[in-house]
């Protein structure tokens, strides 16, 4: 059944440049030049829509939408209408396999000028993988599935301040029921916690947005597929966004949008080695650490302490972050053109792409496409499509826009 494992990993690998679980934190950190943070279930870390998908995936301070529960849920009061909606599809690792995707649907109804509640599905389909024993032999076939589900509250401090959280329960079942010794289908809950600050302003004589976004999402409770003595971090992650948002004329808008991320997890400490090449050991068989710090630690501590235990100190901090830049042209308020960047250290997973998209808008219904260019050749997230539908409903006339 290693082959279950072997392949399981691999699908993370292509997500994520590297595979996870916190105790494999000794594979990792082997490589004294490559230390990527990995976590379980980095299907929750993967951008959902084709809007900030077609823009480097930046979403902390963009103009609201159905999408704001999953960038930042402070926002989601500052949507124009009083209930929106949103479905989104994506083809995952399409040049690999044909069989895996991710769906995202979304919506929230705002209950008065100043608040909003909203409701999310995120469904990660594995595709179907066939297992065979040691020589071969097929035993079957399994069908691993993950979905979080989450609430929303966003309330406006005043016309400019908005505050929100999320709850989340997420489930992941790698191993599908197939009879796999001491594995289990691993569960957590987790909650984002995001502030919003937007202000209307004058820039280069014309009326503009001004905005800012912090969140810091998934912060829960480890995850387990075998016992309570192993478990692994989710990707609670940092993100600090802004935007500016500017009138070109009275048909054409432009948004300049920046976000920066960074996992608020432990990252992979360097070991010290025997001669013979193996990992070395103190008397209780605990590998010992050479440089950096054990990340066998406790939620609190493993993120605080994900900002000083880097083993290179300060230089690999900032390797750490990850930068997304994005541009989002509106005519009319009925067609959009969007192009983006993300970057992500070679030696932290190496992640660099430029995304390119459309919108489109007619009355209350709407459509988003996306499309990813990797800068490295053949990389497995070449080609990458995202497409989603989204509408409102029930403008509040009384309503004042923020964005």
């Amino acid at each position: 059944m290693t082959k279950f494992f072997s392949l399981a990993g691999a699908l993370l690998l292509l997500c994520f440049g590297t595979t996870n679980a916190q105790n494999s934190g000794i594979i990792a950190g082997q490589d004294t030049s490559r230390r990527v943070i990995v976590t379980a279930v980095p299907f929750l870390a993967i951008t959902p829509d084709a809007r900030s998908g077609a823009m480097g995936d930046v979403g902390a301070a963009i103009s609201a939408d159905a999408n704001s529960s999953y960038w930042n849920p402070a926002k989601l009061a500052f949507n124009d209408d009083k209930f929106g909606a949103s479905l989104s599809y994506t083809p995952w690792l399409a040049k690999i396999v044909d069989d895996m995707f991710i769906g995202y649907l979304t919506g929230y109804r705002k209950l008065d000028r100043s608040q909003a509640i909203g409701l999310s599905l995120r469904y990660f389909d594995l595709g179907d993988i066939s297992l065979t024993d040691d020589v071969g032999n097929d035993i079957g076939r399994f069908s691993p599935r993950e979905f979080s589900i989450s609430v929303t509250y966003s309330r406006k401090l005043s016309e400019n301040w908005g505050i929100g959280a999320n709850g989340r329960f997420i489930h992941s079942n790698i191993s599908d029921n197939v009879a796999i010794q001491e594995s289990q289908a691993g569960t957590s809950v987790a909650v984002d916690l995001s502030g919003y600050y937007n202000k209307d302003i004058i820039f280069g004589g014309k009326n503009a947005n001004l905005a800012f976004g912090a969140v810091v999402s998934n912060i829960g409770s480890k995850i387990t597929y075998n016992s309570s003595e192993n478990k692994d971090f989710i990707p609670i992650n940092l993100r600090i966004g802004t935007a500016l948002t500017t009138e070109l004329d009275p048909y054409n808008t432009i948004t300049f949008a920046f976000d920066i991320n960074k996992l608020m997890v432990p990252t992979p400490p360097v070991y010290q080695f025997n001669s013979d090449g193996t990992i070395a050991t103190d008397p209780d068989g605990n590998p010992i650490i050479a440089r950096g710090k054990d990340p066998n630690r406790s939620l609190l501590s493993g993120m605080f302490g994900s900002f000083a235990d880097a083993p290179d100190g300060f230089s690999e901090e900032m390797q750490e972050l990850m930068i997304a830049f994005g541009i989002e042209y509106w005519y009319r308020d009925v067609f959009a053109a969007r192009a983006g960047y993300f970057y992500e250290n070679q030696n932290k997973g190496n992640r660099r792409y430029f995304t390119m998209g459309i919108g489109l808008q007619y009355q209350k219904f709407g459509f988003d496409f996306a499309y990813l260019i990797p800068q490295i050749q053949n990389h497995p997230l070449a080609e990458t499509l995202r497409f989603t539908l989204h509408f409102n409903f029930l403008e509040d006339e009384d309503d004042e826009s923020n964005n």
